[in-house]
């Protein structure tokens, strides 16, 4: 029998036990797909991550959630890149390119003599495509009213990475009565049945937040929730320029997540224009 050593961090916090917990497997080479799915359900965090070489980048992960593969997870990204950092495997190196089933990201490391060192991530160009369901029926699988969606903007699939389906909502209070009915999912996002679910909102706890969220799991996942989400935030933060304001491009976008379930964590967001 294999030893495996899985190394466990909470990511887009400084406190433990918030955030968002990643697995991660930094000899990745070692194990077969079918080792690292079952690796994954075992250890039955959101994702967990294995490292591997890379001919097309500096590196390589796979990303594997208890029931399936993704080809991309913020939170086990960030998390992966500050376990190689801190465990001393990226030398002196601060910019470099990591190869994922979404295609080769670059990543940034920030150093900060007072703090840990901030880590960035540039996800793929946003996606949106229409969601043409049912709006009572979206309701009902998240467990709230129809009257709770706010029709200011719109209900769309989001991708910077993974689709989800991103469900503006108008007042907070109504996060914390979330009752989710994820097996059903497939049968109301008919045109993407393996997205998520993401509602948001603009009110938010912290004042210097922008923008509040939540997100439920595709029920092909083997999770219910992920407590703060780093795809989901990064295409947040594309939907916020795109159809709430403009003029928050190339500005920090405070996304908060977590307080429901007890991780309490943050997301910053920064949209730009692609160059060239």
């Amino acid at each position: 029998m294999k030893t495996i050593s899985i190394l466990h961090y909470d990511a887009f916090t400084e406190q433990p036990d918030k955030g968002n917990p990643a697995g991660i497997v930094l000899e990745g080479e070692k194990y077969t797909e079918e080792e690292m799915q079952k690796i994954a359900k075992d250890v039955g965090f959101n994702e967990t991550a294995f490292v591997l070489r890379s001919d097309r980048a500096d590196l390589k992960i796979r990303y594997f959630t208890p029931g399936h593969e993704v080809n991309l997870c913020g939170h086990a990204t960030i998390a992966t890149i500050f376990a190689l950092k801190t465990n001393g495997h990226l030398s002196e190196k601060v910019v470099f390119s990591i190869e994922t089933k979404a295609g080769v990201l670059p990543i940034r490391i920030n150093q900060n003599k007072q703090s840990s060192p901030s880590i960035i991530m540039k996800q793929v160009t946003p996606q949106f495509k229409e969601f043409k369901g049912s709006r009572h029926e979206l309701a009902d699988v998240i467990g709230i009213k129809e009257s709770d969606i706010d029709e200011k903007h719109p209900i769309l699939y989001g991708n910077t990475g993974l689709w989800t389906l991103l469900v503006p909502i108008k007042e907070l209070h109504v996060f914390s009565k979330m009752a989710v009915k994820n097996d059903l999912f497939p049968s109301i996002l008919k045109e993407i049945p393996h997205a998520s679910i993401h509602p948001f909102s603009l009110e938010t706890y912290d004042v210097n937040a922008t923008m509040h969220g939540r997100h439920f799991s595709s029920p092909y996942s083997g999770t219910i929730e992920d407590p703060v989400t780093g795809t989901a935030s990064g295409v947040m933060g594309a939907y916020y320029v795109t159809y709430v304001d403009e003029k928050w491009k190339n500005e920090p976008i405070i996304i908060e997540q977590g307080q429901e379930i007890g991780r309490d964590g943050r997301v910053t967001v920064l949209v730009a224009e692609r160059k060239g």
